[in-house]
């Protein structure tokens, strides 16, 4: 937290330090990335992200979105025009909003990132990837979580639809959003991300958009054995 002097703010840990919710899947021959927010240039970075052939939004709020303009690059290293996947909502927000890049002036300069804007309309392939949409709530807005096989992704979740826990059966590993222990009107507490993973049986879950309520040192002292706090660049290996 900016100007925050709290012991998880000035802690040493580097895994204290956390940078926007985003994800990166890659495999042999295909990279996803999950969201593009304002530290996706230091992300990339940082993680040697060196392929992207398509990017999935989870919803449009600017921690999400604001990374944007940096795809370019890779439009410049893959040479071709990467695809970008949204809910109706979302699309209609992205377009609004970077008008410059989905709708750009002719005398505009070319150095635009290249993006094809889909609308979602069920699962997507990308290269051997495979992608299922999970329709959640971000407290009264509708929001999408992803499925990659047996992993799912739910980031700024507060609540899974009816329709939506189909959709997760079989689920062995989910990063799912754990805010802070105390409730949240838009984001999952801990406990509630808990409640998740046990419903679901899953083998491993870990917590993600943590606040700096939460210690990474410390948290496991509160969670599950099969339960633990993410961090910046963890690494997971997974079953298509």
């Amino acid at each position: 937290m900016i100007g925050c002097t709290c012991a998880v703010c000035t802690s040493s840990d580097p895994r204290n330090r956390r940078l926007r919710s985003s994800i990166w899947i890659r495999s042999a021959d295909a990279g996803i990335l999950v969201d593009a927010g304002p530290d996706f240039r230091t992300q990339a970075l940082t993680q040697r992200i060196d392929r992207v052939d398509a990017v999935f939004f989870t919803h449009t709020h600017a921690d999400h979105v604001h990374g944007m303009d940096d795809l370019r690059m890779f439009n410049f290293l893959q040479r071709r025009s990467i695809a970008c996947y949204a809910d109706e909502y979302a699309e209609a927000n992205l377009r609004d909003r970077f008008a410059y890049i989905f709708n750009p002036r002719k005398d505009y300069p070319s150095t635009l990132p290249q993006l094809q804007l889909h609308r979602l309309d069920g699962s997507v392939s990308v290269g051997n990837i495979a992608v299922q949409p999970l329709p959640i709530w971000h407290g009264r807005e509708p929001i999408m979580g992803y499925r990659f096989g047996d992993f799912a992704y739910m980031t700024d979740v507060s609540a899974i639809p009816d329709a939506t826990w189909p959709l997760l059966e079989g689920v062995r590993t989910i990063l799912i959003d754990g805010l802070r222990f105390s409730p949240h009107p838009t984001h999952m507490s801990v406990d509630e991300a808990v409640a998740v993973g046990e419903r679901l049986g899953v083998e491993r879950l870990w917590l993600t958009h943590m606040s700096h309520q939460i210690d990474i040192q410390t948290a496991h002292q509160f969670l599950p054995d099969w339960a633990r706090p993410a961090w910046d660049g963890l690494r997971i290996a997974l079953n298509p």
